[in-house]
């Protein structure tokens, strides 16, 4: 299968075309510049598809990191692919992106906790545990935000080496490593890409373009604010 992958849910931004059944990436369009994924996204898709020798007619299926991650970039990723999805009813999959970030270790001969970080902010994380055992890897736990203090604590019981991946592996690898035996994975591993999104598309996660809705873990920052001045008066 022919499938476009799309990721626009935190400071960088992914767009890939991935030949499935031969787990081949034909091309791949990545950035971690500062500027606003609305601006980058369909010229992204654009660009895959060129490389990749493609129209969009060839396109079988999209995915899409729908989330958690950056309220914006979620919305602006999901719009995208029900867009596209619309246009030829395609099938698209919703893909979280802590296990496409997971997924990205997939193969790598490594045994140890795998754990996708997202800076969520005010020291939380978004985040989800996944075992690396020989390269397979298995979903530990759902994906939640939570404070990095208690992530802490949590991956201590596990008694495991820790691999951090997502923006928020540097941050947490400075706030665990004297507690932990905790890396954060290199770059290239770091941050969302076409073949971890493709390897989180699951079969059961494919629904129709108008079905396709973004995942959020928390409240926006103006409603969270605007629910807690309510709290305050009463």
């Amino acid at each position: 299968m022919k499938l476009l992958t799309i990721d626009t849910s935190s400071v960088t931004a992914c767009c890939g075309v991935v030949d499935t059944q031969a787990d081949k990436i034909l091309s791949e369009c990545f950035t971690d510049v500062p500027l606003t994924h609305s601006q980058t996204v369909l010229p992204m898709v654009e660009a895959a598809l060129s490389h990749a020798g493609m129209t969009f007619a060839e396109v079988e299926a999209i995915a899409v990191c729908s989330g958690p991650g950056s309220f914006t970039g979620v919305r602006i990723g999901v719009a995208a692919a029900k867009g596209l999805g619309f246009e030829r009813d395609l099938p698209c999959a919703s893909v979280s992106t802590l296990e496409a970030l997971a997924q990205n270790v997939s193969g790598v001969p490594t045994d140890a906790v795998v754990c996708a970080v997202m800076d969520a902010r005010c020291r939380q994380v978004y985040t989800a545990t996944f075992s690396c055992d020989g390269g397979v890897i298995t979903r530990l736990t759902a994906d939640e935000a939570k404070s990095i203090d208690d992530l802490t604590q949590e991956l201590l019981a596990l008694g495991r080496p820790i691999l951090l991946v997502g923006d928020g592996a540097l941050l947490c690898e400075t706030a665990m490593k004297d507690k932990l035996a905790v890396t954060a994975a290199p770059s290239p591993l770091r941050f969302v890409r076409a073949r971890g999104m493709a390897l989180a598309a699951t079969e059961d996660r494919f629904v129709t373009a108008s079905a396709l809705q973004p995942t959020y873990l928390r409240l926006p920052q103006a409603e969270r604010e605007l629910k807690a001045r309510q709290a305050l008066k009463g």
